[in-house]
């Protein structure tokens, strides 16, 4: 893994020297480029000073994570498990059995593959939780490291995790060893890598769009495709139930396919705050994704008298169970986006 200090501080370079070279813009700042470089390597550098408790991570788990991975890391509803099936024998050899050939797991979990702590933590500290990104500070990503090593039985019930004893941590990993740098993709480890490509393809024309129907007598031949898939992630069975139609998926759909007008907030002045506050993320306007299309939940509570306000409020507070078992996380947002785009689906009129 390299650092994003490098990577970062180059582009600014070249980014400033072409700039001032056409009289315009200026050097980053020591600051500026401070900010952006928040990575944390598996050398610990990067990583700042704070402490956490297994208890504490509990408390900010539940509130900020449960809803998502389940009260123990365990849930595989929304995203896959994060906890389970290594033991305190993969802790002391740092190899997990089950990870090998001849062994089976219901599932490949996270604390199973992991070879790294800052990995994780890393992790937690840019993009959780999901609904509102690097919103977590430091004490509370120790913590909530730390919960997750208890569950996975590398630290006791009352560890406190912190920068001074990490890498004591990281000794006690159950994957630690089952990292390999022979492919030659780490630095200094040598040898070649195990693709090396050498074609080079030039003149190349424009990228045919390419696209696919099934045929109206073809669409029942094989049941509903829609049940035979998860209702959620990157594949999604077509509802061949109904009649094709023209667009199949419309998850993050170009503005100007969706920019038409509504009765009095149009679909464009939502967009932008759906994107913001990752709302896309499980919804799409017209189709579903993990969560509702935008259109049927207008369209569920078009009679009601406190639309709006009803759905300003469970924007914010998320809930489960109207819409299936999928849990919807509360949202970090303003209350006046929660209010917009509660108004525009009270509208009815989404498209």
């Amino acid at each position: 893994m390299f650092s994003s200090k490098y990577v970062i501080a180059l582009c600014l370079a070249l980014t400033s020297f072409a700039s001032q070279a056409q009289g315009i813009g200026r050097a980053a700042t020591p600051n500026e480029i401070k900010a952006w470089d928040i990575d944390v390597r598996p050398d610990f550098k990067g990583l700042p000073k704070g402490a956490g408790s297994v208890a504490s991570g509990e408390a900010v788990w539940e509130t900020k994570c449960a809803s998502c991975h389940g009260t123990f890391g365990e849930s595989n509803s929304v995203f896959f498990q994060l906890v389970g099936y290594t033991n305190k024998k993969d802790v002391e050899r740092g190899n997990v059995a089950t990870l090998q050939l001849g062994h089976d797991a219901p599932a490949r979990t996270m604390t199973m593959k992991l070879p790294t702590i800052s990995t994780l933590w890393d992790y937690i500290n840019r993009a959780m939780p999901w609904t509102a990104p690097k919103s977590l500070k430091p004490d509370e990503v120790y913590a909530v490291t730390a919960f997750l090593m208890n569950l996975a039985e590398v630290v006791p019930d009352d560890f406190v995790l912190s920068d001074k004893n990490i890498a004591e941590v990281q000794k006690r990993l159950p994957n630690r060893n089952g990292m390999t740098t022979k492919h030659a993709m780490w630095p200094g480890a040598g040898g070649k890598p195990d693709t090396q490509g050498s074609a080079c393809v030039k003149n190349c024309g424009t990228d045919p769009k390419i696209s696919s129907s099934i045929p109206a007598y073809a669409m029942t031949a094989h049941g509903n495709l829609a049940d035979q898939n998860r209702a959620w992630g990157s594949i999604i069975g077509l509802d061949t139930s109904k009649p094709m139609m023209e667009e199949v998926a419309v998850i993050n759909a170009p503005q100007a396919k969706l920019d038409k007008a509504s009765s009095s907030i149009k679909t464009s002045e939502v967009l932008p705050i759906l994107q913001k506050n990752t709302c896309t993320a499980c919804h799409a306007v017209a189709t579903k994704v993990m969560g509702p299309a935008f259109k049927d939940v207008a369209k569920k509570y078009a009679n009601r008298s406190d639309t709006a306000s009803y759905l300003a409020g469970k924007i914010k507070s998320g809930g489960t169970g109207v819409w299936g078992s999928i849990p919807m996380p509360p949202m970090s947002i303003s209350d006046a986006e929660s209010k917009k785009i509660a108004q525009w689906l009270s509208q009815g009129s989404v498209d």
